[in-house]
């Protein structure tokens, strides 16, 4: 179970994440944070998101890659964090995989 600071920290990361990601991308796909995954020791976070159309997910996830660093810095400027994590962003297979079973479901 996390404790309240890591859930406060998770849900900045998030916040900052998704209004990082509206200034910087192009507006070409839907670009949505859904999970932050933050190290015990809080020194990595692993940004998960998913991406509408499906087919702009890898050129979305090597604009995020290539974005780290200001990222980074984002986050130092936007908001108060004492230590700022290494950041990493993944494509959400998991919540692409509940999706497809709700709309299974919904269709029987």
């Amino acid at each position: 179970m996390k404790d309240d600071k890591t859930l406060k920290v998770i849900k900045i990361i998030k916040m900052a994440a998704a209004d990082f990601i509206q200034l910087e991308s192009n507006g070409a796909s839907l670009i949505t944070i859904t999970d932050v995954r933050l190290s015990k020791d809080e020194n990595c976070a692993n940004i998960l998101f998913t991406v509408l159309p499906e087919e702009k997910e890898e050129a979305v996830l090597e604009f995020m890659k290539r974005m780290r660093s200001e990222f980074r810095q984002y986050i130092k400027t936007k908001t108060r964090l004492g230590r700022i994590p290494t950041f990493d962003f993944q494509i959400d297979f998991g919540e692409k995989h509940r999706q497809k079973i709700d709309l299974i479901s919904l269709k029987s």
